[in-house]
Order: structure tokens, then sequence, then C-alpha cells
């Protein structure tokens, strides 16, 4: 089972000629005895750090070789190199690319030979030395910019420089075709030509598996793509592009003047490579634009409110919802702590509520590559104030409903227990107190499944003509002998036009305002119930001379589980579900209902709904209230 490894350690450690095996960091992995003795350095001392053999002025030189390694294949140079001792070595170094088992790079591996005429290799090493050294300054001149096509023509133009071409161009791969997207020294007419992929000389380089391909004239036509537009051209070098491990483009240098020699192709080469280098930046940094501002325009449409934080904690970015949910703009928050607690990461969420009385539920996450923070937090008034609902309900219906449950079971376990020694006076008082307090539970019971009905839009009424004056008479009657403190009072017309609305819902609407009326005026005085048009509308107010409603809270009132004197909410008791009935019974036939101070005390609650178009006035016996009336 270990006979493999053993074998290429034997390998490496018989192995005549020096091998350096380094990885992608260019730290050394492999460093055979023939190393050691041609450098100076063991193994043990080298292992794990770059290796100290390549001289400064020539680390340009290694680093593009290593790159052309990457994107050609092997790579043979005359070169120099460092002993130990001090002294320069001349050599030959091959240098050939690992990769893994998925083809990954996994380093470089290098053979060295010792070079004996001095005088040439160091001729060779510094005409090399020079041109590398311009080929840095052309990649790092292309590598300026990142901009797409600011980058596509600065490679174009270093092209010529560096190359000594007459002409050239970069193209680019689309599908099957190719297209011209930048040059120097053509007619500017030529850019965005394009021609098919399969029938050009980047389709050959492409199948030969090369990175470089030479044409001439005396081998081939050199009328691919639009090159003939030079006059003289005799040869074609071109290299090609790889973005990504794929090729991108190809460089075309163009000469109709001198002749291309192995320092030009190899230039181009290298070129090609870097350009394949710069371009994946370039693209790479508008990719990252484009999602910066995807992520922009998706950050700042949210409607959550949401702030990136420094590693400090200090606000570097706060979207549009962000200030709108705290009242801080984002010139007022870069640069400073969020204005809320941070929840802990292990907790979850945290709920908080600012100073402007909104409740926020923030939740935090770690961007652990840049160290910062994403702070999400949103809106949960609604949410918060609903959970405060319920749980004032459960409390409130059940103080309610305890009462008149206990009452009944009270009663019933009397009759049960002691029906024989009870006359049949006691007997009716109970069954009559029975009686009374099941109505009274039966009321809550109908209240609590209207009011769910209006919560889930459920409630429908019907709409038809009927006479509102023969129901309020009804009603006002009804609630007369309910207190002795009080007294109710109609004055209303003789007739008015017909509404057009749901006559039972309307009495419940009625019905409820005089209940309210009798309990929050507890130490009496007079109910009055007018009834007029107004417009297209009739108009109903019940007016008492109670406790009132404070201007703050003639909203607040018709909200579920709220009654008008929260302070004293066991004086008059109820679930507070009758007015947000009532407004949602009022509203569903089209009308309305609001609270209004009363002068000079008490409340005065408006009610409206629609005249009947159809409806005629009718006329009734009962004048106590006035003569006449007025129509919609």
């Amino acid at each position: 089972m270990t006979s493999a490894p053993l074998t290429a350690d034997a390998v490496l450690a018989s192995a005549a000629d020096p091998i350096v095996a380094v990885d992608p960091d260019l730290r050394v992995v492999q460093w055979n005895p023939a190393a050691e003795r041609m450098f100076g350095w063991r193994f043990a001392e080298v292992v794990g750090d770059r290796a100290p053999i390549v001289p400064d002025e020539l680390m340009a030189e290694h680093h593009a070789v290593l790159e052309r390694v990457r994107a050609a294949g092997p790579v043979a140079v005359h070169t120099r190199r460092h002993h130990r001792d001090g002294h320069s070595l001349h050599v030959r170094v091959v240098t050939s690319l690992l990769t893994d088992e998925q083809g990954n790079n996994a380093g470089w591996v290098s053979l060295f030979n010792a070079v004996e005429d001095a005088a040439t290799i160091h001729n060779h090493v510094a005409q090399r030395a020079q041109l590398v050294r311009r080929l840095t300054d052309v990649v790092a001149d292309i590598n300026v910019d990142l901009d797409l096509s600011s980058v596509l023509d600065r490679i174009a133009h270093s092209l010529t420089e560096l190359t000594g071409a007459d002409a050239g161009g970069f193209v680019l791969i689309e599908e099957d075709q190719l297209r011209l997207v930048s040059l120097t020294q053509l007619s500017d007419h030529l850019r965005g030509y394009s021609a098919p992929l399969e029938t050009s000389l980047f389709g050959e380089l492409l199948r030969s598996g090369k990175t470089v391909l030479l044409a001439t004239d005396d081998t081939r036509s050199l009328d691919d793509l639009i090159w003939s537009d030079l006059q003289g051209l005799h040869t074609i070098a071109l290299g090609v592009s790889n973005v990504q491990g794929r090729p991108y483009g190809a460089l075309y240098a163009l000469y109709s003047r001198g002749r291309v020699g192995h320092v030009e192709l190899e230039l181009l080469e290298l070129l090609a490579a870097h350009a394949g280098v710069a371009l994946g930046n370039a693209m790479a940094y508008q990719e990252m634009v484009r999602r910066r501002a995807h992520e922009r325009a998706v950050v700042d449409s949210s409607d959550d409110g949401i702030a990136v934080l420094d590693r400090a904690g200090r606000v570097r970015k706060w979207n549009r919802t962000a200030a709108e949910l705290t009242g801080y703009a984002f010139a007022d928050m870069i640069g400073t702590p969020p204005p809320f607690p941070l929840p802990d990461q292990h907790r979850g969420s945290l709920t908080h509520q600012l100073e402007n009385g909104r409740w926020l539920e923030i939740l935090i996450a770690d961007i652990p590559e840049t160290g910062e923070q994403v702070v999400d937090f949103r809106d949960v008034t609604q949410a918060k104030a609903l959970e405060q609902e319920k749980d004032l309900f459960l409390a409130t219906a059940g103080h309610e409903l305890r009462t008149p449950i206990t009452v009944v079971r009270g009663f019933a376990t009397t009759l049960a227990r002691q029906w024989d020694r009870l006359d049949d006076t006691a007997r009716y008082e109970a069954i009559s107190t029975i009686a009374e307090r099941s109505t009274r539970l039966s009321y809550l019971v109908e209240n609590l499944l209207m009011g769910s009905a209006a919560g889930s839009g459920e409630l429908t009424v019907d709409k038809s003509p009927f006479d509102v004056v023969p129901l309020l008479r009804e009603t006002t009657a009804a609630f007369r002998p309910l207190s002795e403190h009080h007294q109710v009072l109609l004055d209303a017309p003789d007739s008015l036009s017909m509404a057009l609305g749901d006559p039972v819902a309307t009495d419940v609407v009625i019905g409820q305002l005089l209940e309210n009326a009798l309990k929050y005026s507890p130490e009496g005085g007079t109910v009055t119930v007018s009834a007029d048009v107004a417009g297209e509308s009739l108009v109903v107010e019940v007016s008492d001379e109670g406790v009132g409603v404070a201007a703050c809270d003639a909203e607040r009132i018709f909200d579920r589980f709220v009654q008008g004197d929260v302070g004293d909410r066991r004086r008059f008791g109820g679930i507070g579900l009758g007015l947000y009935i009532a407004r949602r019974l009022a509203r569903a036939q089209g009308g309305d209902l609001s609270a209004h101070p009363n002068t000079p005390h008490g409340t005065r609650m408006r009610f409206t709904i629609p005249c009947s178009l159809a409806g005629n006035p009718t006329a009734h016996e009962d004048t106590a209230f006035g003569q006449g009336g007025r129509h919609c």
C-alpha cells in the first residue's frame, strides 16, 4: 500500500539534477539532495519558506515565468540563482505546473542544470531582465484601470510597444463568432467587425491546445478577420487570453516590415496571459459594481431598516427605511453607534421601543470576511400592540365572564341541592337570576363572535331602504326603563328620507351607543338621540353628559379591547369590543361612526348612513318631536 510514495521519494533522492517544488504560495515542499548540493541549503532549512535562491533583480522574471507556466505549460529559461555562500550560479531551469486530482493549481516544480558559458548566460539574463522590466511596466499600466473597455484599449496599445508589431488588436469570443473590440494602428471603422471563430486563426490556435500561433504569408492567406487593412502584412502572431481558466479572447500582433523572433513571440505570449489577468480583474470589478448596485437597490427598497456596522460598531450604511423608522438620516448616523441596543447573537433577536414610541425587532449577523455586522430591524409596533391587546382581552374577558358564570353556577347548585327546601318564590328568583345572567353571557359571546367577524373582514350586512325613525323610537323606548338616573330623549323630525342599509345592524349600532351613554355617565343626566339629514347621508347623534372622551382618544376608542376611560376599567366593565363592532357595522353600510366632545361636558357620538335615492319621506303619527323634515 505504501510502495508508490516510497518509490517517488527514492526517485527524488537519487535524481542527479536538482529538483525543487513549491506550493501556490511559493513555499518549498520538495528539495532533493541534488538541490542541497547545488545551492548549499538543506531541505530542513528551507521547507515551508520561500526558496532563498532567486536574486532580487530577477524576481520579476521569476514571477513572469511562473505565470507563463500556469497559462501555457512548461517553460525553459537560462538565468542566475544564489548559492548559500553568496556566489552566483548560472543555470538552465525547466519549470512545470503541479495540479491536484481536480486539476487545480497545486504549485510548480523546477528542474535545474548548471550552465558553463557564463558570458552567454549573463547576456541572455540581462536581455531577459530588460524585457521583463518592460513587460512589468506594461502589465502595471494595463492594470491601472478597472473599466473593461479602457483595459482592452490599453492592452492593444501596449502590444505594439512591447512586441514591435506594426499594428494589432484584441478579439473577443462571442459564442461561435469573434468580434474586434480594440485596435491600434488600424482604421477605427474596423472596430466591432466580426467573423466566424471556426475558420479563424484563433479557432486554429484553440484546436491546437497551444497558447501562441505564428502565421506568415508564405504558409497561408492572411485575410483572417480584417487584417488585410494593413498594407504589406506578412506575419500574424496571436496569443490566447484566458479568464478564469477559459479562453476569453486573443491578441493579434501584425507585422508589415520587421520579422518576428522568439523573444517577440514569447513577449506576446506573456502579454496575452497578463491581459487575461487584467481582464479578469476588470470583469470582477464590474461584476462587483453591478452586485453592489443591485444590493443597494434591494437594500434601499427593503421595508426593513438595514444598517452595516464596522468593527467598532459604528454605522457605515443606513438605508431609507432605517431613517424612516428611527427618524435619523444617514448623515446623522454615519460613524456613530445605532440608536438602539444590539441583540446577543446567541439569543437571535431583540425587541426594543424607541423614544418615538415605535417598537423594533432587531436581528444581527456577522460578515466574517470584513469583520462587519449587518443589522436588520423592522417595525413591530402593530404586532406589539396586538399582543398587548390579546393579553388585555384575556384578562378582561375572563373578568367579564367570571361573574355571570359564578352566579349561574351558584344558583344552579342551590336549586339542585335544596330544591325541596325552597319555596316557589325562592325558586322563581333563582331561575330568574340564572336567566338574566345567561342573557348577559349570551350577549358577551355574541359580541365576541361579531368582533371576530369584524376583525377578519367577514362582517356582512344587507342594504335596502328602511325607515330609521321608528327604529330610533323603539330603541330609545327600550332603554328608558334601564336607568332611574337618566332621561333618554329622542329629537327627530316626523319624516326623514329612507336610509339605505341594514336595520338590524343599525339597531345594534344605536343600541351600543345608548348603552355606552348610560355606562359612561354614571351620575345620570340627559341622553339625547337626534336624527337629521346632511347632504346625502342621514345623521344620528347620541349625546350624554358623562365623563367624556379625551381628544387624543377619539380614534383609539374604536380599536378592539379599548375603553374610553382606561384608568377606571373595573368601574365600567366590558371587554372593549362594542365601539369596534359598531364602527365596522356603520362602515359596512357605507356610513361611519365618530366620537366628539359634547358641550359643556360628556360625549357626542355621530353615526352616518347613506340616504336611499329611491326612498320617499314618510309621515308618522307621533309629532311630539317636531313637524316637517328635510330630504336627501
